[in-house]
């Protein structure tokens, strides 16, 4: 019994989503196909990006020591760290959602929660082979500008995140990582 209520509260969401599509079904049938056929096409591109990342993580994990993360992207690392972070970010391909396991074990090695959210602001916003398109598409002016703008943003939106998450709300951030990824 205790199993089964830690799978409804950990997938409470989803099991929620899968009774309002039910629901759906039966109200509007024809909605509720159509939000299903969404739904499956939404599961299998995840399937197709998830996995990949999952084990590359698992191989950073093993192979990249904690010591070597925190030299390189930890509080200590300075503007390098940022630099590096950035970079990271901006050479990743997929999906955002790909990038949350990636972040999440960045936190578990050791990486600065700032340098954490210029990689995620990086990975959102300054896609190198999006820039590429941009500048084919739309001008090197407009392409330049953007990438500019979105740094500068990035930047600032991290430094602010940093310095407004209190030193308790860090280490449980932390912490709470820590225990997830122990977990499995």
């Amino acid at each position: 019994m205790a199993r089964l209520k830690r799978f409804i509260k950990r997938y409470r969401f989803f099991l929620l989503l899968v009774l309002i599509n039910g629901l759906l079904f039966i109200i509007e049938p024809e909605l509720g196909q159509e939000t299903a056929v969404l739904s499956v096409h939404n599961l299998l591109e995840m399937l197709s990006v998830i996995p990949p990342i999952f084990l590359l993580l698992g191989l950073m994990d093993v192979w990249v020591p904690r010591e070597t993360m925190m030299k390189y992207m930890g509080k200590d690392a300075g503007i390098k760290g940022g630099i590096f972070a950035f970079v990271l970010g901006s050479f990743s391909a997929g999906p955002l959602y790909a990038s949350f396991p990636v972040a999440a074990v960045f936190l578990k090695k050791g990486v600065s929660l700032t340098n954490v959210f210029l990689f995620i602001g990086a990975w959102s916003t300054t896609k190198i082979p999006m820039m590429l398109f941009e500048i084919t598409q739309l001008g090197s002016k407009f392409a330049l500008i953007r990438f500019g703008l979105n740094l500068i943003a990035i930047i600032v939106l991290a430094i602010i995140m940093e310095r407004t998450t209190t030193k308790e709300d860090s280490e449980a951030i932390y912490k709470m990582v820590s225990r997830q990824t122990d977990e499995k």
